[in-house]
């Protein structure tokens, strides 16, 4: 699997149309974790997945998503709803109760990932306004194969962020 995660881009359609346009044949799947401030009738969801943020006001957007690709289960949700700011524990179980190995979600505008009780839980930071030790924009690249995980994050320029990886080994 191969899947781009993005958030909270508020209000910036112009990154998501190129993100679009770079990527959309290079990945299995395109996420965005919420407060794009978009429509729900936008053309970008045509391609994107996409939930509501706490800055998304048409009720027609997903609170969350669970998505397969291949043998891969993604739950997806913004973030407000389970406190990611304090701690990790309710998108833990939401995302275990989802039967997730991969829980995305935005909100903080702070990007981490960390495996926890075999759940990757990642925030992509936000492609347009950063916090946090990273005050960068940026998006993630996913990629599975077997048992290991790799994330990469990149800038608005495309290009991978030094030092601003991870890898995981599933059990």
């Amino acid at each position: 699997m191969k899947v781009l995660v993005v958030s909270d881009s508020h209000g910036d359609r112009d990154i998501l149309t190129a993100l679009i346009k770079e990527y959309q044949d290079k990945v299995d799947g395109l996420f965005h974790c919420g407060d794009s401030e978009l429509e729900a009738t936008d053309t970008v969801w045509d391609v994107f997945k996409t939930v509501q943020g706490n800055m998304d006001f048409d009720p027609d957007l997903p609170l969350s998503q669970t998505v397969d690709i291949g043998n891969e289960r993604i739950f997806m949700i913004h973030g407000h709803q389970h406190q990611v700011k304090m701690t990790m524990e309710p998108l833990l179980t939401a995302a275990s109760e989802a039967g997730a190995s991969f829980a995305f979600f935005g909100h903080s505008h702070e990007l981490g990932t960390e495996m926890q009780e075999g759940i990757v839980l990642l925030n992509p930071g936000s492609i347009l306004l950063p916090r946090g030790k990273y005050p960068i924009p940026t998006y993630v690249i996913v990629e599975t194969e077997g048992k290991e995980v790799n994330i990469t994050y990149y800038n608005r320029r495309f290009d991978p962020v030094p030092g601003l990886q991870a890898h995981f080994t599933r059990s």
